[in-house]
């Protein structure tokens, strides 16, 4: 999250197809470039760079997360979990794995899973406790079951990592305007309301 996310990412997809245009088979340079799709209102063809990412390069656990967090942003969260169990079961001590395991506890609180978010979320603390927006999400998941105090300490927590935090900040950097991603986003952005998170 940042001000000027919109002039980054277009940088990242100048460097990226520069890159593809000296090595058009480079499997990780096609995944990345899908995540800048998929982060400026492009998922399908974020998907569709990602599948090529994997015909490439089978065993590019990246890959297969990517497309699993592009399925929740158009609004497809419930499938989300299956592409991260693929990513799990290609490469099981990836140090990635956190940013993974969030996001499927993110897309399950978005369906209002809120239990299932919790295990999630907590799998991905216990790899990298240092990501802020994790306690963020943690807090937005605790507030949804009403154990309020804990969403509080998570939503500290954050702060702490993050003290620029705020749900204002968070709402720009929604990745697509697909209605039901938005729907489901505006759940946790409750959740983190009532944790306290700042507004702005």
């Amino acid at each position: 999250m940042t001000n000027d996310r919109t002039a980054r990412l277009a940088a990242a997809e100048a460097t990226l197809i520069k890159v593809l245009s000296q090595a058009p088979n480079h499997s990780m340079a096609h995944c990345l470039l899908g995540l800048v799709q998929i982060f400026t209102n492009r998922a399908g063809q974020g998907i569709a760079e990602c599948e090529w990412a994997v015909q490439l390069d089978r065993n590019l656990a990246v890959a297969h997360a990517v497309i699993g967090f592009a399925k929740y942003v158009i609004g497809r969260a419930e499938e989300t979990e299956g592409h991260v169990k693929e990513v799990l079961r290609l490469s099981p001590r990836d140090t990635s794995d956190y940013v993974w395991l969030v996001w499927v506890g993110n897309a399950k609180t978005q369906l209002g899973a809120d239990e299932e978010a919790l295990t999630w979320i907590h799998r991905g603390l216990e790899a990298n406790r240092n990501l802020a927006v994790t306690h963020f999400f943690l807090a937005a998941a605790l507030a949804q079951l009403g154990r309020l105090d804990e969403a509080r300490d998570a939503a500290q927590a954050g702060l702490v990592l993050d003290p620029s935090f705020t749900i204002h900040r968070f709402r720009l950097g929604a990745a697509t305007d697909d209605p039901t991603y938005l729907s489901g986003r505006e759940r946790v952005l409750d959740g983190m309301r009532k944790a306290g998170v700042p507004e702005v």
